[in-house]
């Protein structure tokens, strides 16, 4: 089964969400058979890096209020975040454009390493303060991941994979999506926000159930029998 997951780097209930998502997997008997795939949204596209600049900075200015009332709803979020083992720190975390970030995890969807170069994009932006629209950052972050730091860098250095950004984009506003995180399970069922984790836990067995339904591990309903192994036994 398939579990898609509209998102942004620069979202703190983002990181939030897929950190209840990924507990909810943890305690999952059939996980093994959930693939998690991680879809671009960009909140704010037209945004100008800037590396000296913090994060309650930027939210004051774009969004009418005082530094101290940014720096005190990121203490809010901080909090929530800590709640489920996150660490964040608004006060020296970048604000970055993101499209770079998103391409990147294209190519890393690629190589099968999407879900570690989304984890470690999480933590670059907002616990270990890195500028995650910077170039030899991003290539570090595909390396740590697995990926091959050319292969990363001459991407990175191009405009390959902005198609399939924008083509995620376009495809979350053809289902609605008007925020994130948003969660996709199956194409049946939707999560909007960093709900709780019951909230997810019920969603995956339910539609996690209803999928298994049509595709059972099996194809055959076995009646077992008397039988001789490969090894020579007989029972």
């Amino acid at each position: 089964m398939k579990i898609e997951v509209w998102s942004d780097i620069m979202c703190p209930f983002c990181y939030i969400g897929e950190k209840k998502l990924d507990d909810a997997l943890a305690g999952f008997v059939d996980a093994e058979r959930i693939d998690v795939e991680f879809k671009s949204f960009e909140l704010m596209p037209g945004l100008e890096t800037h590396p000296i600049r913090t994060t309650n900075e930027m939210l004051a200015e774009t969004k009418g209020m005082t530094v101290e009332q940014a720096r005190q709803m990121n203490s809010q979020v901080a909090q929530f975040a800590a709640a489920v083992g996150l660490e964040m720190d608004s006060e020296t975390s970048i604000p970055a454009n993101t499209i770079n970030a998103h391409r990147l995890t294209h190519l890393a969807k690629k190589h099968g390493r999407q879900k570690d170069v989304a984890h470690a994009l999480f933590r670059a932006y907002f616990t270990e303060q890195k500028n995650v629209d910077d170039i030899d950052t991003l290539v570090a972050i595909a390396q740590g991941a697995g990926l091959d730091g050319a292969e990363a860098r001459t991407v990175l250095e191009s405009d390959a994979y902005t198609n399939e950004v924008q083509r995620d984009i376009h495809e979350a506003r053809q289902l609605g999506v008007t925020g994130v995180p948003f969660f996709v399970f199956d194409r049946k069922y939707a999560i909007s926000g960093a709900q709780e984790a019951a909230v997810f836990e019920g969603t995956i067995e339910k539609s996690f159930g209803e999928w298994a339904e049509a595709n059972p591990a099996s194809p055959f309903e076995v009646i077992e029998g008397q039988t001789c192994s490969v090894d020579g036994t007989c029972n």
